[in-house]
């Protein structure tokens, strides 16, 4: 739904994740073979893929100051089975956290997670506060406070909302 431009670094995986769900219409791109694909999942990875992807956005919808849209299971609890290692580059010496093991898509989501907690951007990722959307995007306004993943759609919508409740 979102005309911003994609997430930094890892946290595009993270975001993209998100929003393979369009909640208003209920699509959702895990249900075929080529949205699977995006995120190297077998049919059998999707339920695992699904209850990741909500435990996300409960998270997101958190960095924006929003309760739950659901129960979902507790990120941590998903993400604690995802062993992270330090890879150190021999040829200059920089560190960087990975996951242990590349296949898994937990794995290589928390590893984003803590890289973009290294760099300052994890916070910055959230979800819309419109309830039939809950898209994520990452907020790149001076002041951190977005509130909807578009202006034109999302913004608007609750702008005109809010002028006719009055």
């Amino acid at each position: 739904m979102s005309e911003r431009s994609p997430a930094p670094g890892g946290l595009e995986l993270v975001e993209s994740l998100v929003n393979t769900l369009d909640i208003e219409s209920g699509a959702d791109s895990l249900d075929t073979a080529e949205g699977r694909a995006r995120f190297g999942l077998a049919e059998a990875d999707v339920p695992g893929a699904r209850e990741l992807r909500e435990s996300l956005r409960v998270v997101l919808l958190a960095h924006a100051g929003h309760p739950p849209h659901h129960e979902a299971t507790p990120l941590g609890a998903l993400l604690a089975a995802s062993p992270l290692v330090v890879a150190v580059d021999a040829a200059d010496g920089s560190a960087t956290l990975a996951p242990a093991d590349e296949g898994p898509l937990r794995s290589r989501v928390a590893a984003a997670i803590a890289r973009a907690l290294v760099e300052g951007t994890w916070i910055r990722l959230k979800a819309c506060e419109a309830a039939d959307c809950h898209w994520a995007y990452y907020d790149r306004s001076p002041a951190g406070r977005g509130r909807w993943c578009s202006m034109q759609v999302c913004g608007a919508r609750a702008k005109m909302r809010r002028y006719r409740a009055k």
